[in-house]
């Protein structure tokens, strides 16, 4: 429309002639005359009436022209159904969705123009609200998809190196490390070190829904996890969760980690690590060569707008560094341990069955009952470890654990050297001195009951019959056997007297002679 009332205003207020109007409008000489036939054809004249737009003058120049036919109409797809197909899984490609279209349109679009007004359809309906960020505003955070491995120097071993990343909004001004896990530890350590690296910090982190950030994901209402608001807290920073599904609430970092993958991970490729330390020392060396290269689409690097932007607007650092300690509460078993982090750890016996708070820090794990700290530890890295002090155990059980077989053969010897052999021999007969622990320990307290005389006076009797055991013992002592003098071992039977027999006298007088 801008061409046409160009062509009208140079014809009507100046009178150039067509020739000279389809060269200053760049236009060809017979859609000049095209034009002006249709304006007289239509009444226009010059300048045009103020209402007038370009739709009623396309309308007025236009209108009457019939519309060119571009054969039979065939059946549209519907793109809201085939849209949820494809959110709903990932493996529903357009070729596939094409294919049954096709099938129950024979006479339907080809694939390309499938394609081409799916995206159309999609583009219409997909809009991107463009996010302006100010300095020092926003920090976006989130755990790259692929991992680095960290090889073993003694062994075929090979561990999965992590990897955090964090973009602050203005700058796009990027942090990356290597940790060993995902856990809440690496988690909040890996914060205070980007904090540390961009020298203060932002107003805002928003990170994605990992339960070391948010304990329950809600669109309008998600919950925090506790110890990552104390470390917001510490260090006076709001805390804005990315909605759920919803990447493009933290596309920053998206496009962070993108670009991280492609010039940190992929230029470490080639290289073999055996300690995180080194691999940070070598992200943090490609950080710098990252910061400093030039965009492709605009002015500047990230460092040079982080100086400019971001730097001048961020909070100073506290004096001290958060402490990293983890809250959590656990009920107390009945064998007065609880179970944190897949180990096992004592508490006082007498708090079995109460509810109390831990406090884990990377070295120590500490134990609360109603504010008051009850235990400390320190923290095993273990899979099911079971860390104990011996003082929270009840007193019938530090006895228990007190009885080696040094100590039952130590005190037998104090009643009597029978007493002591009845024992040994008890222990003995076992497969495992443990399981006759019950048994040597009833003996010796029977000398208790009865006496250690008549304790050793009854184990005399036991080594001699073959009945070390505490009931043979025991009973001996009840009927008071032990009293009774031994029965004497049974004299031989005299032969018997016989004419046919010799007897030992025919022997010793020699043989007779022949």
């Amino acid at each position: 429309m801008r061409k046409i009332k160009e062509v009208l205003r140079l014809k009507h207020e100046l009178g150039l002639g067509q020739r000279q109007i389809a060269r200053s409008c760049c236009i060809g000489l017979g859609t000049v005359h095209d034009y002006l036939a249709r304006a007289d054809k239509a009444g226009l004249q010059w300048p045009l009436p103020p209402d007038w737009d370009e739709d009623r003058l396309q309308a007025a120049l236009f209108g009457c022209e019939p519309v060119r036919s571009r054969g039979p109409e065939r059946a549209l797809p519907d793109f809201a159904a085939l849209q949820q197909q494809r959110q709903k899984s990932r493996h529903v490609t357009l070729q596939l969705l094409w294919e049954e279209y096709r099938a129950d349109h024979p006479d339907g679009y080809q694939y390309s123009r499938f394609c081409y007004l799916y995206q159309r359809w999609r583009g219409a309906q997909d809009v991107v609200l463009r996010q302006d960020y100010k300095g020092g505003e926003k920090l976006f955070v989130d755990w790259a998809g692929p991992t680095i491995p960290i090889h073993s120097r003694t062994s075929d071993e090979v561990r999965q190196a992590h990897l955090f990343v964090a973009v602050l909004g203005a700058s796009s001004y990027t942090y990356a490390e290597a940790t060993s896990d995902e856990q809440m530890i690496n988690w909040l350590s890996a914060h205070m070190r980007g904090f540390e690296f961009f020298g203060g910090v932002p107003q805002l982190i928003v990170p994605d829904n990992p339960k070391t950030a948010v304990t329950r994901a809600c669109r309008y209402d998600p919950d925090l996890n506790p110890t990552y608001q104390q470390m917001a807290m510490h260090y006076g920073i709001g805390v804005v969760p990315a909605r759920p599904r919803k990447p493009r609430d933290k596309a920053k970092v998206e496009s962070g980690v993108l670009v991280v993958e492609r010039w940190i991970v992929a230029a470490l490729r080639n290289r073999r690590f055996f300690a995180i330390e080194d691999l940070n020392h070598a992200i943090r060396e490609l950080l710098v060569k990252l910061n400093q290269r030039p965009f492709r689409k605009r002015s500047g690097t990230r460092a040079s707008l982080f100086e400019s932007l971001d730097k001048p607007a961020l909070s100073p650092l506290p004096a001290e560094r958060f402490d990293l300690s983890e809250w959590s509460k656990a009920k107390v078993n009945i064998d007065y341990h609880i179970v944190f982090d897949g180990n096992y750890y004592s508490v006082p016996y007498n708090l079995v069955s109460e509810l109390v708070e831990i406090r884990s820090m990377p070295t120590t794990v500490e134990i609360f009952h109603k504010g008051k700290r009850v235990a400390s530890h320190l923290r095993s890295r273990g899979n099911g470890q079971t860390v104990t002090n011996g003082e929270h155990r009840p007193r019938s059980h530090q006895e228990h654990l007190a009885w080696p077989p040094s100590r039952l053969m130590s005190w037998a010897r104090t009643i009597g050297p029978n007493t002591a052999r009845a024992i040994e021999l008890l222990l003995q007969e076992k497969p495992h001195p443990e399981m006759g622990y019950r048994g040597c320990l009833g003996i010796i307290r029977l000398a208790k009951k009865y006496s250690n005389e008549r304790l050793e006076a009854a184990t005399r009797r036991a080594l001699l019959t073959g009945a070390c055991r505490y009931k043979s013992i025991d009973s001996m002592l009840k009927n008071s056997l032990d009293r009774q003098p031994l029965e004497p071992s049974p004299d031989i039977t005299p032969p018997t007297t016989h004419d046919n027999i010799r007897g030992a006298a025919y022997f010793d007088e020699g043989e007779p002679a022949c």
